[in-house]
């Protein structure tokens, strides 16, 4: 993704004062329960196999062959895999053919998580200064996402630990296809020409009446030197489960990847699981307060070069400690 949204107004922090007369009571900290290992190798190799079916443009030969590869990936560990097929028009007035993948672990639990990341790729280099209208790999924004998911799905079923919850991994198709920045929207016909995706099942859902406890999105998380902050939407929306995240990354040693400082409020797919879909759901997305996304942002330097096996084993890890203790 995608653009940056000043939200108005001023968030209000509410101070609750206790009285010094009364004793303070020390609450033990419940020890954390197990949780298995995050392999950053096989999630890189996962990372590595999108980028080789090429860009995954819609409506391309390698946007069919990674949904394809994807849905075989789910299968294989087990899942029930489903797609949502549907069509959206882009902000140029293409009609396009999308996919939202959805695989579910424990379909039957009544508690569940919703992990998503995109698994489209941008069809043009609009921030690059070289082949701005051909296609970048993405190998960071969608693959690494996609990659770091997949794995957990391989780790829970490799593992005879298993979380006590349903996990609904829900992959978003046409998240990045927003309009260029060098432009103007062409096609007025709706409000927002991004996460396309999102903005279908949210108000279209798999299942009628579908909800989760919350929900973690992954979007740019596998990038060198990567930082994740307190994304805007998800104070707003999901502010409880942040600091949650985020604190459950403190505890397992990645604090240096998981900064506690707020950061602006990012347009992505979470917007509209959350104002759409009524599911608080958090962000991990690599953008900073201080000089906002990285350099290779929408251009060609998205690719595997960009990946760190350190960055992917912060991410994943994370979530799957954050998983294995509901």
């Amino acid at each position: 993704m995608k653009n940056r949204i000043w939200i108005l107004g001023l968030f209000l922090l509410a101070v609750a004062c206790s009285s010094p007369e009364k004793k303070t009571e020390t609450v033990a900290e419940v020890p954390a329960k197990p949780y298995p290992s995050f392999s950053p190798d096989s999630a890189y190799s996962f990372i590595q196999k999108q980028v080789d079916f090429g860009p995954r443009v819609p409506g391309t030969a390698g946007h069919e062959a990674t949904k394809n590869w994807i849905i075989s990936k789910f299968e294989s560990y087990g899942l029930s895999v489903s797609t949502q097929d549907f069509e959206a028009k882009t902000y140029d007035n293409l009609t396009w053919n999308l996919s939202n993948i959805i695989a579910s672990y424990n379909p039957e639990a009544k508690k569940r998580i919703m992990l998503s990341a995109h698994w489209d790729s941008r069809r043009i280099a609009d921030k690059d200064s070289q082949d701005m209208e051909k296609p970048i790999d993405a190998a960071n924004d969608g693959a690494s996402g996609v990659g770091v998911l997949i794995e957990i799905a391989r780790t829970i079923h490799a593992q005879e630990l298993k979380p006590d919850v349903g996990i609904d991994f829900i992959l978003f198709d046409g998240e990045d296809d927003g309009e260029p920045e060098q432009t103007t929207v062409r096609n007025t016909s709706q409000d927002f020409w991004w996460c396309l995706g999102s903005q279908h099942w949210s108000q279209n859902k798999h299942i009628p009446n579908y909800s989760a406890y919350y929900g973690i999105l992954l979007d740019m998380v596998g990038a060198k030197g990567a930082k994740f902050y307190y994304e805007g939407y998800s104070r707003q929306y999901a502010s409880g489960i942040l600091r949650k995240v985020w604190e459950n990354a403190a505890k397992i040693g990645h604090s240096d990847f998981f900064v506690m400082r707020d950061a602006d409020p990012i347009l992505d797919d979470h917007v509209f699981v959350n104002a759409k879909a009524g599911i608080p759901m958090v962000d991990i997305l690599d953008f900073s307060p201080d000089y906002g996304f990285g350099h290779y942002h929408h251009t060609h330097s998205d690719n595997m070069e960009l990946i760190d096996r350190r960055t992917l084993q912060a991410v994943g890890e994370t979530v799957l400690f954050t998983v294995y203790q509901e």
